[in-house]
Formats: C-alpha cells, sequence, structure tokens
C-alpha cells in the first residue's frame, strides 16, 4: 500500500488550502485515515482522523477551521483547511490505521507536503 499526499504549498494567514493522499491498492475502504502534522522542533501530532463511516474527530487547534473527508471510490483522503495560522506551518502526513477507541496509526505513511502560512 502506498500513501500519495499532495496540496501543500505557501499561503498567506487567513487564507486556505486542500490537502489529497491518494492510496494505491484496493485495500482503502478498510481502513480509518488520519493526517498528522509536524512542525520544526516539535513531535508529530494528529490533527485529524476519519473512521472508515465517515465519522471525524479533530484536534482543539484546528476544530471549525479544518475538514477531514473521504472518498472510498477515489481511495483518496482530504484536509480542507480553512482561516490557516502561522502556527499551522508543518510537514502534513496522511496514515492508513484504524479507532480503537482512539485513532491509532498504522504503518502506512505518506510522504509528507509542507504548508507554510507566512505573509
Amino acid at each position: 500500500v502506498q500513501l500519495q499526499a499532495s496540496g501543500g504549498g505557501l499561503v498567506q494567514p487567513g487564507g486556505s488550502l486542500r490537502l489529497s493522499c491518494a492510496t494505491s491498492g484496493n485495500i482503502f475502504s478498510m481502513y480509518a485515515m488520519a493526517w498528522y502534522r509536524q512542525a520544526p522542533g516539535k513531535q508529530r501530532e494528529l490533527v485529524a482522523g476519519i473512521s472508515r463511516g465517515g465519522s471525524a474527530n479533530y484536534a482543539d487547534s484546528v476544530k471549525g477551521r479544518f475538514t477531514i473527508s473521504r472518498d472510498d471510490a477515489k481511495n483518496t483522503v482530504y484536509l480542507q483547511m480553512k482561516s490557516l495560522k502561522p502556527e499551522d506551518t508543518a510537514v502534513y502526513y496522511c496514515n492508513a490505521g484504524n479507532y480503537y477507541g482512539a485513532y491509532v496509526p498504522g504503518r502506512y505513511w505518506g510522504q509528507g507536503t509542507l504548508v507554510t502560512v507566512s505573509s
């Protein structure tokens, strides 16, 4: 299984971006999916997760600004980001995992896509 993340870039504060993570293979529907991010000098953190059934949860820092969604027909998970802040600057990674109460990351990771929020 391969995960290919895309959509990062440079955006001004208050702007929007949409990240995509396309997966290979025919097992996308078997996994919950999530987006993580890692800022320089910080640990990787869970940003948003979405279950196989489409239920989503978010980190407090992005609630109301970010939306995770999945399209099982396209084997793709998305992260719509709005009202971006400089503190959202990070490399964003997608992951295929599962929920056991909380999201548990699996071994499949995308390569990361850099989001830079700066004026």
